[in-house]
């Protein structure tokens, strides 16, 4: 397990943030005129083509046995294909900032995750306090409409929280992946995301059957270049200095760009309830890393001394 973080690493941890929250945003614009199925595709093909090409262009050069296209593909499905499909298509009935909260949940997962699956990151109290919190606030955001059936809005919220569960599994599953180098690690998984995300689309969706405009073209580009080549080069930086527990971080700082753009541009709007749950949140996440208590520590005990 990774100790602290260099400023260097928190800087691509912003980073990677700014990059990530944007997506929410742009799949919203995306969804007023594709199916969720053809977003997903418009979103991992361009980066895919864009990433193997900066491999090439490096100097680079993918693996060819099949060991290393199968951490490949797991990674994609895991970490891609199969969130990216969920989120899109919940945020068919939520909201972009709602889903980026929820999305927030993915350390609670992974935690309990890496407990049960890992000998290096084992359940402490203040994580076991963190997952308390994390759920209650889950819940405030759902709100009581869940227990008088399921409905398309939380449908589409409990579709973003398989995303999340999903996103931790790929945390401890990216682990593999670190012995290439970063460029190759990004290339191919998101590769492998575009294989899996074409039939799907070609069954499920109809990527060719509407003539998107400018918005949507726009968004497309800047969700696939930005929000995904350019931010898998960072995530697997990360991945490989910090390691997977610090790389969750990220999602402390997501729902807050994210429900920025939500409200400015979408004119979407959340009542209190709404930010309370975040609020919970924010507290379990804080908790889960431990960080925030040890500071409060060492401030108590030098005021003391």
């Amino acid at each position: 397990m990774k100790g602290a973080m260099t400023a260097r690493e928190w800087g691509l941890l912003l980073l990677l943030a700014a990059l990530w929250s944007g997506s929410f945003f742009l799949a919203e614009i995306m969804l007023r005129e594709l199916d969720p199925y053809s977003v997903v595709l418009g979103r991992v093909g361009p980066a895919a083509l864009a990433l193997l090409l900066l491999v090439y262009l490096s100097g680079e050069r993918m693996p060819r046995d099949r060991a290393s296209w199968g951490l490949f593909l797991g990674m994609g499905l895991l970490n891609n294909a199969i969130p990216f499909g969920l989120i899109f298509w919940g945020q068919q009935s939520i909201e972009s900032g709602l889903a980026a909260i929820l999305n927030a949940t993915t350390p609670f997962f992974a935690v309990i995750l890496a407990h049960l699956l890992t000998q290096d990151e084992r359940l402490t109290a203040n994580r076991l306090l963190g997952i308390l919190c994390g759920i209650a606030g889950v819940a405030l955001l759902v709100g009581p409409g869940a227990l008088r059936g399921l409905g398309g809005e939380t449908l589409g919220q409990l579709a973003v929280l398989g995303a999340a569960l999903s996103y931790a599994i790929a945390s401890l599953f990216g682990r593999r992946l670190r012995r290439f180098p970063v460029t190759v690690a990004a290339a191919g998984m998101v590769s492998c995301s575009a294989l899996l995300a074409l039939p799907v689309a070609l069954v499920m969706g109809a990527p060719f059957a509407a003539m998107p405009g400018a918005a949507t073209w726009s968004a497309l580009l800047a969700i696939s270049l930005l929000s995904t080549a350019a931010a898998y080069l960072v995530y697997f930086r990360i991945l490989a200095t910090a390691g997977s527990t610090n790389l969750m971080l990220v999602t402390l700082l997501l729902p807050i760009g994210a429900l920025a753009l939500g409200m400015v541009f979408l004119g979407e709007r959340f009542g209190w309830g709404d930010f309370a749950g975040l609020a919970l949140i924010l507290c379990g996440l804080a908790a889960v890393d431990g960080r925030v208590f040890a500071l409060l520590r060492v401030g108590i005990l030098r005021q003391r001394s």
